[in-house]
């Protein structure tokens, strides 16, 4: 297991999470080093990815600062799994209370996902501890800006058309993190094993997030 403290200001420090499906566990491996040499630390190593709790372990191992998780988790067998090989987080893509129970259960850091304000009700009267907003892309900041006024206290991570472009636009709606996919880890990139280009990329992130908090501290 990790020592990593498994806290939502641990969510909160790493800022972006890169949400990973790889083919195998080896490519993986390589995104997750690639993404930590561009500063990207904040990994979702999803279970579409296949033996995705050994790729949590080995991660942890390799790179022990990063806050590294699960996500498409989809049933209580996968919560429990990947916490026992030391997920700091645990991400679904919607939310049932089977799952949530489960998540929570754990110890780890839960977030469900949820699109409408009735979505977003069902998930925070389970408890989960983050909120994750998917896709994101329908309705983009100006939607998670909207959802912040009924929520304001919920901690809100929108997943889904989020850019380095874009990435200040989401802080200032509210998000707390961000998830990034394609954009962050291309499956081209992936299926090429170009660890230069995802490299790239997460630099243009870390970059884009420090512009952010630089200007929060300003």
């Amino acid at each position: 297991m990790t020592t990593l403290p498994s806290t939502l200001d641990a969510a909160r420090a790493a800022g972006v999470l890169a949400v990973l499906r790889a083919p195998n566990a080896a490519s993986a491996l390589d995104a997750i080093a690639a993404l930590v040499r561009g500063g990207v630390t904040g990994i979702e190593v999803t279970y579409s990815t296949p033996d995705a709790a050994d790729v949590i372990a080995e991660a942890l191992r390799r790179h022990p600062d990063a806050y590294v998780g699960a996500g498409t988790v989809t049933t209580p067998a996968q919560a429990r799994e990947a916490a026992d090989a030391g997920a700091a987080f645990l991400v679904s893509p919607g939310t049932t209370a089977q799952v949530a129970e489960a998540m929570r259960a754990t110890g780890a850091v839960s977030m469900t996902g949820a699109l409408t304000p009735s979505e977003v009700m069902a998930a925070t009267a389970l408890g989960v501890d983050v909120v994750k907003v998917f896709p994101a892309s329908l309705g983009g900041p100006a939607y998670l800006k909207a959802l912040r006024g009924p929520f304001p206290d919920i901690p809100l991570m929108p997943t889904g058309g989020v850019t380095p472009r874009n990435l200040a636009e989401w802080f200032a709606a509210g998000a707390i993190a961000v998830g990034a996919g394609g954009d962050l880890v291309p499956g081209a990139a992936l299926a090429a094993g170009d660890h230069a280009e995802i490299e790239r990329r997460a630099a243009l992130f870390a970059r884009a997030l420090r512009s952010v908090r630089e200007g929060e501290d300003a």
